[in-house]
Parts: structure tokens; C-alpha cells; sequence
């Protein structure tokens, strides 16, 4: 596969189909590992990856302010060294 003067390349419909880019529909590029990743934008698994993240921060907002604040690190670190 080539890459054009204006950096486009073809994707081959097997894979388009399989990743589950439609025509004209909006990608998403990135880096991972040192590989770059295509994936359609708003598709299933971003759509998963951000309801996990809502969830995480959900729990993080219900959490804030919950901890004991007179206990400083080093007391913590022997709380939960010695369990």
C-alpha cells in the first residue's frame, strides 16, 4: 500500500468492513505502541471506553472528600503494609 503525495492511502474494504468504517463516516488516528490505529469515530468500542470513563469519574466525584485527612502518607503506607 502507498501512501499519496497528499498522505492518503486506500483502505481495503475487507478491513473497512471489519473495523466497521462506513462510507463516509469520521475516523479517529492514533498512536500505540508506536503503531499508528484507525478506528471510526463514535464506534462501538469508543462508545464503551467513554461509559467506563463516566463511570470512573462518577466514582471519583463521590469519593472526593472522603478520606481521612489527618492520616499523612507514612501512616497510610504501615496501614497497608501491614494487612
Amino acid at each position: 500500500m502507498r501512501v499519496t503525495s497528499k498522505g492518503q492511502v486506500t483502505i481495503p474494504r475487507d478491513l473497512r468492513e471489519l473495523a466497521g468504517i462506513e462510507l463516509n463516516s469520521e475516523v479517529i488516528f492514533s498512536v500505540e505502541n508506536g503503531k499508528l490505529v484507525l478506528a471510526p469515530k463514535n464506534g462501538k468500542q469508543e462508545i464503551e471506553d467513554r461509559g467506563r470513563l463516566d463511570r470512573f469519574l462518577q466514582t471519583v466525584d463521590r469519593l472526593q472528600g472522603t478520606g481521612d485527612q489527618s492520616i499523612d502518607a507514612e501512616k497510610l503506607m504501615s496501614l497497608t503494609r501491614d494487612r
